[in-house]
């Protein structure tokens, strides 16, 4: 009679490599569904790329510079003697401050949870062991079922570019600038090159964003996209579009970049920000088979699943949409997978939420008027200036608008899009009311709906009865 095979013991349920938003989101579904888990980071602390050179030092930077300008026009002040010039130094402080907070906050959700730490290097030996490099100490193997892998992204590094040079930066080394620069070029108008574009005016430097598109932001409401080039512009931004670079030359006191189209530029320093690149390339990913793109990232099923059966994935490193919210969420569902075996009802919500956060800021959830004019959706816009809110004419804040798409026979909230202070916050009204079922998603609940007045919640209301009004 033929013995029955007993199941392989591993040190660990699961174990996932990265600290990050997804790396959380996994490791604290897993752990509160009895699993012994262990996470694996690279660096001294938790929180990843997210909290310690994207998410959170560039919001701590624009908010401290957001306020830094709200001062100098805040007519109250202006009789009185301004401060000092801020430098770029100065906030860095704030946002370490910030950093600070954050990695005794997200320590704390593992010590929680008895969430085992290692620190070190990880890499595959098989698709159940991993290896692991300590910054001291000799390495070591820990086994587990089901291996994550939420090691993130960093800063795309075109190898013709001198990245060791003083003078050029990527967003990561950026948050290491000691000097002040006078004139800063931005190559890259994304999403971050936006952000430091908005931080670095905002403390009086002159900034040239280059952009290898024909507009900013293309993937937004082409109305408040548009909203953000004529802010950049009025404010004293020069953007030039449609442009690649040829190469850099560092000197000693600056760079000279060198266009494709024959230009050339001069500053005191340069922030490259074109686009990133997975952390997949020291995880030895060939000892399992597992095959990723030119930018290092991993394809998975809609459980987040790779083509290794016990060998997940989630945040940056599967690409699109990239959000630190966003990974959260994938890494709770991938887990919600591993406890059910590789089933699992979960998904991310069809509608996320994108935040930017120049200055103003930027957010929309939804469609874009340019996505339903293609569809040949019945819409119609309901808009409501800022400018004319009290809450905004108060706090002097008086730049952005927001506004709400909807369908004119059935008066479903299609998008919501929103340019302005606190942009990023207001736009999750209109998300949580597209969220509703059973024709709980109409135009009529922000006309019916008491607003506290004075808000900028009541920009909703405005701009519910201006679209309203305009059908017949």
């Amino acid at each position: 009679m033929a013995t029955k095979k007993s199941p392989p013991s591993f040190d660990f349920d699961s174990i996932i490599i990265g600290t990050g938003p997804g790396g959380e989101g996994t490791a604290m579904n897993l752990a509160k569904s009895g699993q012994r888990v262990a996470v694996i980071e690279r660096y001294d602390s938790v929180g990843g790329g997210c909290t310690h050179w994207g998410t959170i030092p560039s919001k701590a930077l624009r908010h401290s510079v957001s306020r830094y300008i709200e001062y100098k026009e805040n007519p109250l002040f202006q009789l009185e003697d301004q401060a000092s010039r801020m430098t770029f130094s100065h906030i860095l402080k704030h946002a370490a401050g910030v950093i600070s907070k954050q990695v005794r906050l997200r320590s704390s959700f593992y010590e929680r949870n008895d969430v085992k730490l290692f620190q070190g290097d990880a890499s595959f030996i098989d698709a159940n062991t991993l290896k692991i490099v300590p910054n001291k100490g000799s390495s070591f193997q820990i086994t587990a079922a089901n291996i994550i892998i939420a090691t993130g992204s960093r800063p795309y590094r075109p190898p013709q570019i001198d990245f060791s040079h003083p003078r050029i930066y990527d967003s990561d080394t950026i948050l290491s600038l000691e000097h002040e620069p006078k004139h800063v070029i931005i190559f890259g108008a994304g999403v971050i090159g936006c952000e430091y574009a908005s931080i670095f005016r905002g403390l009086g430097v002159r900034v040239d964003l280059v952009n290898t598109r024909d507009r900013l932001l293309s993937f937004m409401d082409a109305e408040i996209s548009d909203a953000l080039s004529y802010h950049f512009w009025n404010s004293g931004i020069t953007i030039r579009h449609g442009e690649e670079f040829s190469h850099i030359e560092g000197r000693e006191d600056g760079i000279v970049l060198h266009l494709q189209s024959g230009k050339k530029m001069k500053a005191d320093c340069i922030l490259f920000a074109n686009g990133r690149t997975g952390n997949t390339d020291s995880l030895n990913l060939a000892a399992i088979g597992l095959a990723v793109d030119s930018r290092g990232q991993v394809k998975v099923n809609n459980r987040y699943q790779t083509s290794i059966e016990n060998v997940y994935a989630v945040g940056d490193i599967i690409g699109h949409p990239s959000l630190a919210s966003a990974a959260y969420d994938q890494g709770r569902i991938a887990g919600a997978a591993i406890i059910n075996n590789g089933q699992c009802d979960e998904h991310l919500i069809d509608d996320l939420p994108v935040g930017i956060y120049t200055i103003p800021e930027m957010s929309s959830v939804g469609k874009t008027e340019q996505e339903l004019t293609s569809a040949r959706v019945p819409y119609e816009v309901g808009r409501a200036q800022f400018k004319h809110l009290a809450r905004a004419q108060i706090a002097n804040t008086n730049v952005g608008s927001l506004k709400i798409l909807f369908h004119r026979e059935t008066l479903e909230i299609l998008g919501v899009h929103c340019f302005g202070e606190r942009a990023a916050e207001i736009v999750h009204i209109g998300q949580a009311i597209m969220m509703q079922k059973n024709g709980g998603n109409t135009l009529e609940y922000f006309i019916q709906t008491t607003f506290n007045y004075p808000t900028m919640a009541e920009a909703y209301r405005v701009a519910a009865l201006n679209g309203f009004n305009r059908l017949f």
